[in-house]
Order: C-alpha cells, then structure tokens, then sequence
C-alpha cells in the first residue's frame, strides 16, 4: 500500500504558510486596503482571490508527498470534466451516417484524472466520414474551491457531485471552502465526499466586508489551517492508493464492492 511520504506534512506545512502569506498580501493589503471600490465588489468575478486555492492544490499531486502516482501524465488542475456522453441520432436512417455524439461536460476549479480519446464510428473501417472522435479529461477526483459557500452554491455543487459520478461512479468530488455564508449540512445525503473549512470561519458581516481592519482580523485570527489542508491531502493520498474495484476478489471478500 502506497502511502504519503515521510516529509509530506512537514513540506504541506511549509506551503501553507507561504500560502497564508500569500493571501494576507493579496486580500489584506493590495485588495482590502488598497484596492479600488471596483476591485472590491468584482474580485470574485475576476478571480483575484479565489483562483489562490485553485493554484495551491496543483502542489499537492507532487511525488515528494504523494506515494503511488503513476508514471504517466495526468491532468491535474482546473480542467473542463466529462460528465456523461449521449448518442442524438435524428432518425433511423442516420444509423448509418457518422454517429452524433454529445459530451456534457463541466469546468472544475481542480482535477486529478486522464485524457481519453475515443473514436465511434457506423463503420467497421472507421471511415472518416462516418466516424466521430474527441477527447474528454475523466477526472476521478475533482474539488470546487470557494472563498464563500452559501446554500445555493451548496445545492449546485451537490448536482455538479451527481452528475460527475454518473461519468464515472468511482470518482471522489470535494468541497474546499474559506468561509462558511450557510448552516452546516450533512453532506452524505448528497454526492459531494467532503466539505473541508479551511479557516474555520463564518463569513464576515456585510458591513464589515470592505473594512480594512475587520478583513485583517479575520485573516490574523483565522489563517488556512495546514490540518485541514493535510487532511485533504490524506484524502487524495487514500485514494490514489485505493483499488477501485476488483472482481477478481469479489467471492474471496464476500461482497461486490
């Protein structure tokens, strides 16, 4: 069993402390205290801040802390996921025409999975004419990151949990977030595998949201803590080391999964 390496909590740590440094600077002092009214108001829209988080998990799928990462390439980061794959033929007749294919697909703040080419065709040969080709990025784990999750983002990410396992029903899908706007919900009533609160915090008031010392405060008492980011990393560490599944084993174990 492949397991996280001997110094992978002790460089996770250091990363995250570079990381807090990192946000202080950029949301404290260049966007709370310098930055402009407009700034202010649209630096989620801009991805400012929250695009941080997004750039950060990419570290954490290196060897020197994960045991059991494969040779290969693997896509890892922000990726556009296969969700599911449907055939839309028009009638009959177009059976026997170039297979229309329709992927749903859906953009992930961060992924970890593989490109998968494929080909249908009405044609044994595979002519060109009659045949379809694409890639899709399968992500078999993948994590919405949000400074703030309120209720709505909640219902949506749980949709979003859905539909990606019904691509792939193995994959794991995980939320990480900075600041809780919402009641805490059991998450194993719906698809999402993890809600994992990085600073361990509500969201400021609304009158408080664009003050400089309040916005101060709240990072000073309430940095990303290297526990939950570790946790995380435990996660992915378990899953990558995990067999799916093993039919072979079904009659030895006892039991299909």
């Amino acid at each position: 069993m492949n397991a996280l390496t001997s110094t992978g909590r002790e460089r996770v740590d250091e990363m995250t402390k570079a990381l807090n440094e990192y946000k202080d600077f950029l949301e404290v002092e260049l966007i709370g205290k310098n930055g402009s009214d407009f700034i202010k108001r649209q630096k989620g829209q801009l991805k400012l801040d929250n695009s941080v988080i997004e750039e950060f998990l990419i570290h954490l799928i290196d060897k020197r802390i994960l045991g059991g990462l494969p040779d290969f390439k693997l896509e890892v980061g922000p990726q556009t996921a296969f969700m599911s794959l449907a055939f839309t033929p028009t009638s009959l007749a177009d059976l026997g025409a170039k297979p229309p294919v329709i992927l749903k697909e859906k953009d992930a703040d961060f992924a970890l999975g593989k490109t998968i080419y494929f080909k249908f065709s009405s044609d044994s040969g595979f002519k060109a004419s009659m045949t379809s080709e694409g890639k899709l990025v399968l992500a078999v784990l993948a994590a919405e990151c949000k400074i703030n999750l309120d209720k709505t983002m909640f219902q949506e990410a749980a949709g979003t949990a859905s539909r990606l396992k019904q691509g792939c029903p193995m994959s794991r899908y995980y939320l990480l977030v900075e600041y809780l706007d919402m009641e805490p919900e059991d998450c194993r009533l719906t698809a999402i595998d993890n809600v994992f609160l990085l600073r361990h915090a509500k969201r400021l008031p609304f009158e408080k949201r664009t003050i400089y010392k309040e916005i101060k405060k709240q990072h000073d008492e309430n940095p990303i803590d290297s526990n939950v980011i570790w946790k995380f990393t435990q996660e992915i560490q378990n899953f990558v080391s995990a067999i799916w599944y093993d039919p072979a084993k079904v009659l030895q174990q006892g039991s299909f999964i």
